[in-house]
């Protein structure tokens, strides 16, 4: 518990010193822009000092769980565990002080760790937040406010996955993309402003794993890649049909975020499944 809490303190004074950096760009999401994991800041620090580089402030507040920092105009989109409830979290990249806290959904609990997994998607003045049992909210950037929610397990079919909802949704165009797994369809996709169902890909029914959905364009299709536990596959933006699919022989936990470049896919699980290259 005592661990899970310094990592959140630690994980905020780093994005203090980026966000106190004018020129550095916003980090709106998982992985940032095209959830690629490339930053396009320039003139980063080839070394760090001795001791490390100075903090900024520190914020031990922010409460227990696993999710990542989004930054966008100085501030940053967390999430929390606090008593029996998960929060949407906004904090002041220059000073640390919390802006607001908005509440997502019931605690989820396990013996491998509590508290949310997933790290919020802002997307113009709304932030998207999906806590550990699958309750996923869209919020007002500046005060917080919920504007909608919708629950993977009651609405979409889903069924909790052993460690939790760990996804971070994709926001593309006017659809929030998700991972609900069930018999009404893996993947699914959200309007953006009202959590409406647009459509759900019912010719799919594996249950959701752990990894997160990346869009892509290939063949003239604009496409949502996202890997499960027994496959990869690409559904179609505009309805959720399948387009293509691979078997994956993956186990326990599969967790990492597909690449896509130059027509193909790589992915990799651990508990010595290993790697894979799919041509599309």
């Amino acid at each position: 518990m005592k661990h899970r809490t310094r990592s959140f303190a630690f994980a905020a004074a780093l994005g203090g010193l980026l966000a106190l950096n004018s020129n550095a760009a916003d980090w709106a999401q998982w992985r940032g822009a095209n959830r690629s994991d490339h930053s396009p800041d320039k003139g980063l620090l080839k070394s760090w000092p001795d001791g490390g580089p100075k903090r900024v402030w520190l914020n031990t507040d922010v409460g227990l769980g696993y999710s990542g920092y989004s930054i966008v105009d100085g501030r940053l989109f967390t999430m929390g565990l606090r008593d029996n409830t998960e929060f949407l979290i906004a904090v002041d990249a220059n000073t640390g002080k919390e802006l607001w806290a908005t509440k997502v959904g019931a605690r989820y609990e396990n013996r491998w760790g509590d508290g949310p997994r997933t790290t919020p998607t802002v997307d113009g003045d709304r932030v998207y937040a999906m806590g550990g049992q699958g309750d996923l909210i869209c919020a007002n950037v500046t005060d917080g406010r919920q504007v909608w929610s919708v629950s993977m397990t009651k609405d979409l079919g889903g069924s909790l996955p052993n460690w939790g909802y760990t996804e971070s949704v994709l926001v593309d165009g006017d659809r929030v993309i998700c991972t609900p797994g069930g018999s009404k369809g893996t993947l699914a996709a959200l309007d953006k402003s009202t959590g409406k169902v647009k459509w759900q890909s019912s010719d799919l029914s594996d249950p959701a794993h752990y990894s997160s959905p990346i869009v892509i364009e290939h063949g003239g299709k604009r496409q949502y890649v996202q890997l499960v536990e027994k496959r990869l596959f690409g559904v179609d933006a505009a309805n959720g049909k399948v387009l293509w699919q691979s078997d994956w022989p993956g186990r326990t936990a599969v967790i990492p975020t597909p690449i896509y470049a130059d027509g193909q896919v790589y992915i990799t699980t651990g508990y010595g499944v290993g790697s894979k290259l799919v041509q599309l």
